[in-house]
């Protein structure tokens, strides 16, 4: 049954209880539809009536005009019988009323709006045209775009006649007129990564239009690759001069002279960024004002005519206001105030972030850049890796906005600089400890303690006017006692308002006790510390080891399971305990489950389990059980995950229990969501008493290291577990995590490294005889030698592999490594023999149910198939691979996997497919680093220099070329041949 595809302006089934009308489609086959169901039209010259009717939009035609649109020159002598024969049998299938007859002719009239995706296509267009034209870019993109959607295929496709031919030709034209004005606004727009590969598939598909190749140009330019932009000019002007005799027209030339002097106007969009249709809002991600904000009238008036001075249109410069005080002063409550009360003046939003300064690891400004660009509408594969080049497109993108950036707890003005915005219009606010006189520009205010007047009047807000004025002088005691700190006011306000049967003279003895406010009246970080003393001492006994005990773990915050075994107690009772130390603002709810300590309170917490905690060896006991938790979840994900695989078997036993799943979705979702706690965890673990079990932890959490997205911090981990189990002298532990180590740096393409390690583990392994480490090294090495072209080094290192892991009872151990020794017999020319491997292993993946390690099973199958040359099988293979992949959120896979379709494309003499499959593999990234990268850009340059574009393709291997060389990759001696000039020895 024909699909039934619907228009932006088309009523989705449901939606209404009145009958669909009548709906007719000639941008694709010519079709009808009647309540989503398909209208039957008739042979092909019976379609070719019915577009002939649609296309004169209600006009009517002559018996001779549709005799001339179906058969031209040449007419059948029963012409005229035949044209009034289609037009009866349509007339009985369509609308009374729609197919009319006048004149001798025909003509279809009385269609409702939208009733033919032509019509509703050009409306889409001149409503895109309108939009653009009022500088609206984003709504005249996404508007082209559903005009675009509504092409079905060839249009007309299949209706014969010289009409129906013209009309073919004439649509073809406008819908790549549409998609270059479409394209052009991408590149207004700053896509211009994500524009490449479309433009290089489109420029093979139609060599002759300039327009296409001026596009690409462009888009390589500001994606950085001038020597493809430029190398495009060249194979461009050789096809037309060969093709055409013609040169390429002044647009293009001009361009070419301009990219070769680095004319700053193309290195930004022409137009101001707009948001893409992906994200249709603006960024506001300021936290909640409090509603009781109370005093600060001067320090709010001065940073409210900073920032007003800044949106103006007097504005010169992007103004920068930094706000220091001790912890605890109010500098966010300040902040966020002040920065709600100006949202207006910051009409394309607002941008906000805790920069955790205070913390021992604070947040990187790469990754708060790559956050904020994500916010203001950039696509992940068009964020550069190096904090530079992402700092240069952030201000790039906010050229032109009035967005208002947030920087709260910064550690210092190093940490700042790359986050703040670069040109008027802008503003940033900062908030931090320290006083930041080294940065540039920034007017600063130092931030104190409440006038008594302002922390009473604080304090009443909160606990309400009849308590506190019947006990005036009582009140006045108490924010005394909080030295008029407003985070001390606050947490002992909130709990006398939650506490009716107590009397503010209750509260004010309680605060008395000057052990609990010795520490306030000081200056410094002591200050802050007796801030939280206050709400500490107020805590009841479970509450207060709560506090100490989540205070003890690593990570960015905890789940509410995570903190009930760290507590060893039932999730209920965990969580009136944290939602009553969220009451306090000792605890912030970072989202409904997840609780996060503010940096410094979080040392605060520290220092009172290491003061108070009693016994001492409690500290480590929760610890252990938090670890417990991961660990015994993890190992559950993954016996999820790869069903047989005796990993799980020789983990370290654990005595608390961990979460269970009832399907791999939410498995995986835990897995990723927990990542940056997990990895906390193993890092914190790699200490005496809890060594072994924090390595084990990294090594159930393998899937974080091919997810792309905590790649380098699964590297970071397991760098520090090597060097910890070395220096703890265990050899079973640092056997396996070398083996692990060796593992991520092969994936990054860093093979001399990776074989030393794996090198260590494997005598290592030996020495303890751990089955896990036998296998797993052996496999490892053999994966690393077959990438170094060590292809015997790597037979023997795969068999050692299949005979541990058989040894071991592990058959999806087993199946990975005879996968693997597949590819290492395909490339030395045995080829039946490494397909009749693969296919061991996928019989045993589908034996025990792996869907994810299948899929680098059926990987290594479409490798193999295509080296024997059997494409199709290949293709089937890899594009399955390739569905898994996406599905198991393996980002790096996706990308190794686009290499190798494209790789089957190109030995198929389909250069087309292969570079826009090339390009995709480069977006994405892969397994394999930069020496994989420079794989996919020789590829990219073969697939490339098939299709007649030598200069972009020799520019991509000089790029790869360059990589090869800083590795001393032998692969480097092939791209010196196809660089060399042609004709030379």
């Amino acid at each position: 049954m024909d699909s039934v595809p619907r228009g932006p302006e088309q009523r989705r089934p449901g939606s209404s209880t009145e009958p669909e009308v009548l709906r007719f489609g000639v941008l694709g086959p010519v079709r009808a539809w009647r309540d989503d169901e398909p209208v039957a039209t008739g042979s092909p010259q019976q379609r070719a009536l019915l577009a002939a009717l649609l296309l004169r939009e209600g006009r009517t035609a002559t018996a001779a005009e549709l005799i001339d649109a179906l058969w031209g020159e040449e007419p059948p002598s029963q012409a005229l019988a035949a044209v009034r024969t289609y037009a009866s049998r349509l007339r009985k299938v369509l609308d009374p009323g729609v197919l009319l007859s006048e004149s001798g002719g025909y003509a279809v009239r009385g269609l409702g709006e939208g009733a033919l995706d032509l019509a509703a296509a050009q409306e889409l267009a001149a409503e895109a045209e309108k939009a653009r034209n009022t500088g609206d870019l984003c709504r005249a993109r996404e508007v082209l775009s559903r005009a675009l959607s509504l092409w079905d295929g060839e249009t007309l496709a299949g209706v014969p006649g010289p009409y129906a031919e013209a009309q073919r030709v004439r649509l073809e034209e406008w819908r790549l007129q549409l998609l270059e004005s479409r394209l052009d606004m991408d590149l207004e727009q700053g896509c211009h990564a994500e524009a490449v590969s479309e433009l290089t598939a489109l420029t093979a598909a139609h060599p002759l239009r300039e327009r296409l190749r001026e596009l690409l140009m462009l888009a390589l330019y500001r994606s950085g690759r001038q020597a493809e932009a430029l190398a495009v000019y060249a194979d461009t002007r050789r096809l037309l001069a060969d093709e055409l005799g013609v040169d390429p027209r002044p647009d293009l030339q001009d361009l070419q002279q301009r990219i070769l002097q680095a004319d700053p106007g193309l290195a930004e969009p022409s137009a101001p960024m707009a948001e893409p249709v992906a994200v249709p809002v603006r960024p506001a991600q300021l936290p909640a004002t409090v509603p009781d904000f109370t005093g600060r009238a001067s320090f709010v008036r001065e940073l409210s005519d900073v920032l007003a001075s800044a949106s103006g249109a007097e504005g010169q410069v992007m103004a920068v206001s930094a706000l220091a005080g001790i912890g605890g002063v109010g500098k966010t409550t300040l902040a966020v105030h002040v920065a709600h009360g100006a949202r207006s003046a910051f009409p394309d939003g607002q941008l906000y972030v805790d920069l955790q300064g205070a913390g021992a690891r604070s947040a990187e400004p790469e990754t708060v850049l790559g956050s904020f660009l994500r916010a203001l509408g950039t696509a992940d594969s068009a964020i550069p890796d190096s904090m530079e080049e992402r700092a240069a497109l952030y201000r790039s993108v906010l050229d032109g906005r009035k967005v208002l950036v947030l920087l709260d707890n910064a550690r210092d003005a190093a940490q700042v600089r790359p986050l703040l915005p670069g040109t008027a219009g802008c503003a940033a606010l900062v908030t931090s400890r320290v006083r930041m006189v080294d940065l540039a520009g920034a007017h600063l205010i130092d931030l104190d303690v409440m006038s008594p007047d302002e922390a009473l009047s604080l304090f009443t807000k909160i606990v309400g006017e009849e308590r506190v004025a019947s006990e005036r002088e009582a009140a006045l005691d108490v924010v005394a006692a909080c030295g008029f700190l407003p985070l001390a006011i606050r947490i002992a306000a909130s709990r006398l308002a939650a506490r009716r049967t107590w009397t503010v003279s209750v509260l004010a003895a309680k605060l008395a006790d000057e052990r609990r406010r010795l520490d306030e009246l000081q200056a410094g970080d002591l200050a802050v510390k007796a801030t939280f003393e206050l709400g500490y001492g107020q805590l009841e006994p479970a509450q207060a080891r709560a506090f100490r005990l989540l205070g003890l773990a690593d990570g960015p915050d905890i789940s509410l399971a995570a903190a009930a075994a760290v507590l060893d107690l039932p999730a209920e009772d965990t969580e009136d305990l944290l939602e009553s130390l969220v009451d306090t603002s000792l605890l912030e709810s970072a989202a409904p489950g997840r609780y996060r300590f503010h940096d410094l309170v979080r040392l605060y917490a520290r220092a009172c389990a290491e003061r108070d905690e009693q016994p001492p060896s409690e500290r480590g006991a929760a610890l252990s059980r938090l670890l417990d938790f991961y660990l015994a979840t993890a190992a559950g994900v993954y016996a999820i995950e790869r069903p047989g695989d005796r990993t799980v078997d020789h983990l370290e036993p654990t005595e608390f229990p961990g979460k269970e799943f009832s399907d791999d979705v939410n498995a995986l979702d835990w897995l990723h969501s927990e990542s940056a706690c997990i990895l906390a965890c193993v890092r914190q673990s790699l200490r005496p008493g809890t060594l072994r079990r924090g390595v084990d932890l990294l090594l159930a959490s393998k899937d974080l290291a091919e997810s792309g997205a905590s790649s380098l911090s699964y590297e970071a981990a397991a760098f520090a577990a090597r060097d910890a189990t070395a220096a703890a002298g265990d050899a079973h532990a640092e056997a396996r995590a070398r083996t692990t180590l060796a593992q991520v740096l092969s994936r990054a393409g860093r093979f001399d490294e990776a074989g030393t390690e794996a090198e260590i583990a494997i005598e290592l392994g030996n020495r303890t005889r751990d089955p896990w480490t036998r296998g797993n090294a052996h496999n490892e090495q053999g994966i690393i030698a077959n990438c170094k072209n060590q292809r015997a080094v790597s037979e023997a290192h795969l068999l050692e592999a299949i005979a541990a892991f058989r040894s071991d009872g592990n058959r999806p151990g087993e199946a990975s490594a005879l996968c693997n020794l597949s590819r290492v017999l395909v490339l030395v020319g045995r080829t039946t023999s490494g397909i009749d491997l693969v296919r061991q292993g996928i019989t045993i993946y589908d034996e025990l149910g792996l869907t994810f390690r299948l899929a680098n099973a059926r990987y290594a199958l479409g490798i193999a198939l295509s080296h024997a040359a059997r494409q199709v099988e290949a293709l089937n293979e890899l594009s399955t691979a390739l569905q898994t992949f996406v599905e198991n959120r393996q980002r790096l896979w996706e990308g190794a996997t686009h290499f190798r379709i494209a790789q089957v494309h190109l030995s198929a003499h389909r250069p087309a497919q292969a570079a826009q499959h090339a390009e995709q593999a480069l977006t994405t990234g892969s397994i394999g680093g930069d020496w994989m990268r420079a794989n996919i850009l020789t590829l990219l340059g073969r697939s490339l220099s098939a299709l007649g574009q030598t200069d972009r393709a020799r520019a991509c291997w000089r790029d790869a070329l360059t990589i090869y060389e800083q590795s001393a990759a032998p692969e480097a001696a092939e791209l010196r041949t196809l660089l060399r000039p042609v004709g030379a020895a």
